[in-house]
């Protein structure tokens, strides 16, 4: 037993079967001796559900999974290297991907047993807009081990890539030297331009690092609530331990007062006995007396006839 196996293992797990699974695995690294095994186990997370679906999806279907990777590296590549053109073709092949694949967890979701809402969906989408745009969310995303959903890095949203997409190539130089008033001109309007650009990319960072806070702090309740449930388990645990210890002592006292039970039957049939022995013994001896008795008075009587 490793860790990477049961972790493998656990995340494949529907969620309800999870902390069942979890405890049972870490019980058994610590019959084994192994407890540092056995506190890694325990400090597998639960997964949401829309982390669940999303191991789904990698886990069912692998070839759709690398497809997303590979429409990733490329995205990364050109959004670094401001290829417009390049941009726009992946930016189209990433809205159906995404699509697509948000209806295939839908699907798969509803086949193991688990319909996800609109709202799980919207997260479900949001990770793969992740895993599209940083690496290291993709690489978490293709263990097919996610406990919680991932959400992509400030500056890289979706919005952000197809403003980038949409902006014109700057313009050739002109052949003519331009009026000075109007090189003015040009410059005002680029600067206005420029301004209204930055506001809009401030506006959208806020934005991003608003629901980054806001996924931070649900993301600590989830964290405060899942140590809450772990805490309930081991209490729960240790409670049924106590039980069992109780019932086995239970069991040895039931069986400890059966013997005694046994035994003091036995010591009653054998003081019977005795006591029975001793009346007859009794009897015999009184009736031993009584012979003897007689045959003295026979004895004198002859006596006395004789003389």
């Amino acid at each position: 037993m490793d860790l990477e196996s049961v972790a493998d293992e656990l995340y494949g797990l529907p969620p309800e079967d999870f902390t069942d699974a979890r405890r049972r695995h870490a019980a058994a690294a610590r019959a084994s001796g192994d407890r540092g095994l056995a506190t890694r186990i325990s400090s597998l997370r639960r997964p949401t559900l829309s982390a669940w679906a999303c191991n789904l999806l990698v886990r069912a279907d692998p070839d759709q999974a690398a497809g997303l990777l590979r429409l990733g590296e490329g995205l990364r590549q050109a959004h670094q290297e401001l290829d417009r053109d390049q941009m726009r073709e992946l930016g189209s092949r990433r809205n159906r991907l995404v699509g697509a694949l948000s209806r295939q967890v839908r699907d798969l979701a509803a086949e193991a047993g688990h319909p996800v809402s609109e709202s799980v969906l919207r997260e479900v989408e949001v990770t793969l807009q992740a895993v599209l745009a940083d690496p290291d969310a993709a690489a978490d995303w293709a263990t097919g081990q996610l406990a919680r959903p991932l959400s992509p890095p400030v500056g890289f949203t979706e919005s952000a890539l197809a403003a980038a997409a949409r902006r014109p190539a700057p313009a050739a130089p002109a052949t003519a030297p331009e009026a000075p008033a109007a090189r003015g001109d040009g410059r005002k309007a680029q600067a206005k331009k420029l301004a209204r650009a930055r506001q809009d990319a401030e506006t959208a960072e806020q934005r991003a690092r608003e629901r980054e806070e806001a996924l931070r702090e649900a993301e600590s309740e989830h964290e405060r609530a899942e140590a809450l449930l772990e805490q309930a388990e081991q209490r729960a645990a240790t409670l049924a331990e106590d039980v069992r210890t109780a019932e086995n002592r239970l069991r040895a006292a039931r069986r400890e007062l059966d013997e005694a039970r046994a035994e003091e039957g036995t010591t009653r049939t054998a003081r019977d006995g005795a006591r029975k022995r001793v009346s007859e013994t009794r009897r015999a001896a009184g009736q031993a007396r009584r012979d003897a008795q007689s045959a003295g008075d026979r004895v004198e009587a002859l006596e006395a006839e004789g003389g």
